[in-house]
């Protein structure tokens, strides 16, 4: 086992990066944790398989993300470092942010207080709008893809649905239908053509919704229901908001695009503008060039690297105390042994004073009996649903982290499939464990009709 922070001593290299623990993944790309080796930089590194994109084709909406990526230089937004690839795998080298997504904090509080909501809605906006100042719209804004820094500050990711201007026709609007349900603006829906910057700002006036009343002001169980809710804007404020902020959020969320309230017009509203004090930054000029390049078989590319493998004998990944506090939600180390519930995390954690070979092997033996197929790597387990669920197939991975010598970590994390599926095999999951968890941070069970964060 080695001391270094986060890695095994099977060690994995792309070009000046060392890659370390699994930090997320689902159907088409894996998050790594990393550091260059250069600059002693942490990093996040999104790893895609080139034959799965192609055969799902996948390629132009990946192409999509990494352009949209590169075009912006924004203190409020995840910045991408660069872009490699080998001749199977795209890596795509991201800015690792440390304090969780702003769900988490509003599920935490319930809701926010009004002016850490408007802080927190200045800096989206001013995201939001130097996006679509670059010709760039995001089409799928949702605090789910809303990252905070170590120090608070607001980072919008996830470009995966973004659009750029080449995408826009000749009457000026998108026509595409995505993004998620809560959040999206009517005229999405109607699927008619919509202009993307307008829809964007319907998603924003959800958002502060949600950031100041705790829940979406569109929320139904029947779609049906939901978009006669959304068409109409059928909502009521809680009579907690300030007079000013109603007035605000009614006019940004009108159904009516026409009508609705312009980003120039918000920017110079009066509650927006209370306390607001823009980023100072350096607008880059970006070159696409290299983009096309990435997916070529080109084996001369100046991108093309190597991933290179140092086997040795396996062992739990170890955490030092700074890897450790990252892994909860704005360095609070109570969200770390889970005592905070309240909603359906799509990953969980638990402390344990028995070996990985024992937690792997107990998790392994507790998971056949309820219908799923396990799948053993060292010290990591791939466990799969044999019945298709809701969303698919249920995928969970579980991995064991060594804290200390007579301390692991275990993180049981959603893959893929339904949020409140993998809630539901968790607690069923818990019954057959509570012999090697840590009786001193036992697992807590969760409230009947958790809200899901996916």
């Amino acid at each position: 086992m080695t001391s270094r922070s986060g890695f095994s001593n099977s060690t994995v290299r792309v070009g000046k990066y060392e890659l370390g623990r699994t930090l997320g993944e689902g159907n088409f790309a894996k998050v790594k944790f990393a550091r260059n080796t250069e600059t002693g930089e942490n990093v996040a590194i999104k790893i895609l398989g080139k034959e799965k994109l192609l055969k799902h084709k996948m390629i132009g909406q990946i192409k999509r993300e990494i352009s949209t990526m590169k075009l912006i230089r924004h203190p409020n937004v995840i910045r991408l470092y660069e872009v490699m690839a080998s001749k199977t795998k795209i890596y795509i080298v991201l800015e690792f942010v440390t304090g969780g997504e702003l769900f988490d904090k509003i599920a935490s509080k319930g809701r926010l207080k009004e002016d850490e909501a408007r802080k927190y809605f200045q800096q989206l906006i001013c995201a939001v709008d130097y996006c679509h100042s670059r010709g760039v719209f995001h089409r799928d804004l949702k605090p789910e893809n809303l990252l905070l820094d170590a120090s608070g500050v607001l980072k919008v990711s996830d470009f995966g649905l973004s659009a750029l201007p080449q995408q826009v026709r000749e009457d000026g609007l998108l026509h595409t239908t995505c993004g998620t349900p809560n959040y999206v603006a009517p005229e999405v829906l109607h699927n008619k053509g919509y202009d993307g910057a307008k829809a964007d700002l319907w998603s924003c006036g959800v958002i502060l919704f949600v950031l100041m009343a705790g829940f979406l002001p569109f929320e139904e169980r029947n779609l049906v229901a939901l978009y006669k809710k959304i068409f109409k804007a059928e909502f009521t404020c809680p009579p907690w908001f300030s007079s000013s902020a109603k007035k605000l959020i009614k006019r940004i969320l009108d159904p009516n695009p026409a009508t609705r309230i312009t980003m120039a017009e918000l920017i110079e509203n009066e509650w927006f503008k209370k306390g607001y004090m823009p980023p100072r930054f350096e607008q880059a000029n970006v070159s696409l060039d290299d983009v096309d390049a990435i997916f070529g078989d080109s084996t001369d590319s100046e991108n093309l690297v190597i991933e290179r493998r140092e086997d040795g004998p396996a062992a739990p990944l170890t955490m030092n105390a700074f890897e450790l506090i990252s892994t909860s939600q704005g360095l609070n180390l109570s969200s770390l042994f889970e005592k905070q519930m309240g909603l359906v995390k799509r990953q969980t954690r638990f402390t344990s004073k028995c070996s990985a070979n024992e937690i792997i092997s107990k998790i392994e033996q507790a998971s056949m009996p309820l219908g799923f197929d396990v799948k053993k790597n060292n010290c990591k387990l791939k466990i799969q649903g044999e019945k298709t669920g809701r969303k698919g197939h249920l995928s969970v991975v579980t991995e064991v982290f060594e804290v200390a010598p007579s301390l692991c970590m275990v993180e049981i994390r959603k893959a893929g499939g339904d949020t409140l599926e993998f809630h539901k095999f968790y607690k069923n999951l818990s019954t057959g464990l509570k012999d090697i968890v840590w009786k001193a941070d036992p697992i807590d069970e969760e409230p009947d009709g958790a809200r899901a964060s996916a």
